[in-house]
């Protein structure tokens, strides 16, 4: 809740304030800054310190900000899109647990059954995508943002593909490509032409970064972590890109209206959808270094402390004589 309600808090002051939007931009504006995806998750997992407690309360933390973040989001489209109305709440609220209760339960049964009785990765990768889709169909269905569903069957089948596995690697691949892919919506002449879009970005990546460090600086001091654990759970939790994403697509494609001139009215202007990539590419460059700092002195503190109790970890060596069973050799190993 931290490292939702602090970013919330002054993103809408600086939305109403600094930036002088409206309250719907403010607070929409405030739930991109309370979204962020664990771009720095790759350094953690490789230096073996994933079981440690900062990294495993952040990826909580990861989990309820997001989805809250897109619930804002569904909700201030509605207001700007004038969907509310007097039965729109419980309508809502009924949905959403239908939803919830449908993919966290079916969607793990199914994987489950698919991945047992199927053996072949392209089918596999397939099903994925399948899951993912019907999630982003349903969560449409229940009223909400597409994203949202999307999200979800990610964490439901995401115990069911190992992290080593080919499967995986695929996936990370494609969402990789696509992370990529969206920093070509950016247009570029905007900072050498429009005052609005430089400023709009700096104080998007002040706010974002003042907000996110005194949320792992207030959980450090909740549950008494050591300064390295504060620089992971503040590198894990900076990067902005999915959800933020996803969010200012959403508000830059609500119409509320046209200028004399036709020009739309937007609920997220240019500005913003700018400053929100150059907002991207600051807080996962200073993340992934926060991250790799944290983690790199956590990492040798345990190592230290292994060496000095003599407690080395247990290795176990699995032959392979047949080619048709080494696949699932390996996968029992890892």
């Amino acid at each position: 809740m931290y490292t939702f309600l602090i970013p919330m808090a002054l993103g809408i002051v600086a939305g109403l304030y600094v930036l002088h939007f409206s309250m719907e931009t403010s607070i929409l504006l405030a739930s991109m800054f309370a979204s962020h995806t664990l771009i720095a998750y790759p350094i953690i997992s490789k230096l073996g310190i994933t079981k440690d407690k900062s990294v495993t309360i952040t990826v909580g933390g990861t989990m309820i900000t997001d989805m809250l973040a897109l619930l804002v989001l569904t909700v201030i489209v509605g207001m700007a899109t004038g969907v509310i109305g007097e039965h729109f709440w419980t309508r809502l609220s009924i949905s959403i647990v239908i939803f919830v209760l449908f993919v966290v339960i079916a969607f793990p049964i199914a994987g489950r059954w698919f991945f047992k009785h199927v053996q072949d990765s392209i089918s596999q990768y397939i099903f994925v995508l399948v899951m993912v889709f019907l999630g982003a169909y349903l969560a449409e269905l229940a009223g909400i943002e597409s994203i949202i569903g999307s999200f979800l069957a990610g964490l439901s089948l995401n115990r069911l593909i190992p992290r080593s596995s080919p499967l995986m690697h695929r996936v990370e691949f494609i969402g990789n490509s696509i992370f990529i892919g969206v920093g070509m919506l950016i247009d570029y002449r905007a900072f050498f032409t429009s005052f609005d879009t430089i400023k709009v970005g700096i104080v998007m990546i002040i706010v974002a970064t003042i907000a996110k460090y005194a949320a792992a600086w207030l959980t450090q001091k909740t549950f008494r972590m050591s300064v390295d654990q504060r620089r992971i759970i503040f590198g894990l939790s900076n990067a902005q890109a999915a959800a933020t994403l996803a969010a200012v697509m959403v508000g830059y494609n609500v119409i509320l209206g046209q200028t004399p001139e036709g020009e739309p009215i937007r609920l997220l202007n240019e500005s913003v959808l700018n400053g929100t990539i150059l907002m991207i590419l600051v807080t996962c460059t200073m993340a992934s270094f926060s991250a790799q700092r944290g983690a790199h002195n956590l990492a040798a503190t345990a190592s230290s402390e292994t060496d000095e109790t003599g407690d080395h970890k247990e290795r176990i060596l699995i032959p392979l004589s047949n080619e048709d069973t080494a696949e699932e050799l390996v996968n029992l190993s890892l």
